[in-house]
């Protein structure tokens, strides 16, 4: 697995690392702790070395499996987990809104650790910006944890460019974590040229559109009831319908390199910057075969062209969250 460095930390990982979230939380019912064991340590036998969980992902079983997982790889594998959110008691114990205190941080650090059976956070994200704390506040929290060892890295999710800006002018920030794929591409615009400029590395999630970019997924496909994918307007039966142009420009390029749709949508990725490193999920031994391979396909100059131009028009369909949910980004 080639391996690259998120902006202008020391931070190296492998160029395509896993996304762990759907083991144990929004695509349906948790799955089997041995399979998804499996999963994992076949990921780092296979050159993977860059895990993403959260706290909130269960909440806290999927912080649990990823650290049981991969303990016997402590030292030799990047786990990066995220703080910001909080329990509402009057709601049974649900996640609630938002809480990136400076106290809250400290004590979700201190839990996290536990769960991953590690002495430090590789990488410690903001998991969506809390408006009712500074940012300033926020980075000069996570700047102590550094300072004590108990994290190494400081990230961000979902954040505006002036919120990254000021985050890093307290303590550097390593990476920025939002979502980007062909068909959402948002972050061209504001936030790529801003990480550019201050050497922050960049971590798609959803880089295969939440499974609809690996052509597998039709307006006839069902979803569990407990599926995320359900609530989103993008996954509406006629917006997977209208959704099909963009999986019938990856396919017309797949088919010129022996490859498959999904693993077209990430090479592209990875061909936008060499600081980009896409965190694809699964659940499954043969999709992650499938992921890692796109980290060796290198797209030629004409075919990133006619992607580019045919992207350019294509007309997505529907908004990729409910509006409450999008209000939560580019804080």
């Amino acid at each position: 697995m080639k391996k690259r460095t998120l902006g202008k930390s020391n931070l190296e990982v492998s160029a395509i690392g896993l996304g762990c979230m759907g083991m144990s939380f929004g695509f349906g019912p948790p799955r089997d702790v041995k399979e998804m064991t499996e999963v994992l340590r076949a990921a780092v036998e296979k050159g993977v070395t860059f895990f993403d969980t959260a706290e909130v992902y269960g909440p806290y079983i999927n912080e649990e499996l990823v650290g049981e997982a991969l303990e016997p790889f402590k030292g030799k594998v990047a786990i990066a987990t995220k703080f910001g959110f909080y329990k509402r008691p009057e709601d049974e114990g649900r996640w609630g809104g938002l809480n990136s205190r400076p106290e809250h941080i400290k004590a979700v650090a201190d839990a996290s650790l536990k769960r991953l059976r590690v002495d430090s956070i590789d990488l410690f994200y903001q998991h969506r910006v809390d408006p009712d704390v500074p940012i300033e506040e926020v980075a000069g929290a996570v700047k102590e944890l550094i300072e004590a060892g108990k994290v190494k890295h400081f990230g961000l999710s979902e954040a505006s460019a002036e919120t990254i800006r000021k985050a890093h002018a307290v303590q550097p920030v390593t990476a920025l974590q939002s979502e980007y794929s062909l068909w959402y591409r948002r972050p061209e615009a504001q936030i790529l040229p801003t990480l550019e400029e201050l050497g922050i590395g960049f971590v798609p999630y959803s880089p295969l559109g939440r499974g609809f970019l690996t052509g597998k997924i039709d307006e006839t496909t069902k979803f569990d009831a407990t599926d995320i994918r359900n609530m989103l307007p993008r996954f509406a039966s006629e917006a997977r319908k209208a959704n099909q142009t963009v999986i019938e420009l990856l396919n017309r390029i797949a088919e010129r390199y022996e490859a498959t749709p999904a693993q077209v949508a990430l090479a592209w990725l990875l061909a936008q910057k060499p600081w980009i490193v896409p965190i694809p999920g699964t659940t499954k031994l043969h999709r992650l075969e499938e992921n890692i391979e796109a980290a060796n396909l290198e797209l030629r100059q004409e075919d990133l062209d006619e992607i580019q131009n045919a992207a350019d028009k294509l007309n997505i369909q529907g908004e990729r969250y409910p509006e409450q949910m999008e209000k939560m980004s580019y804080r």
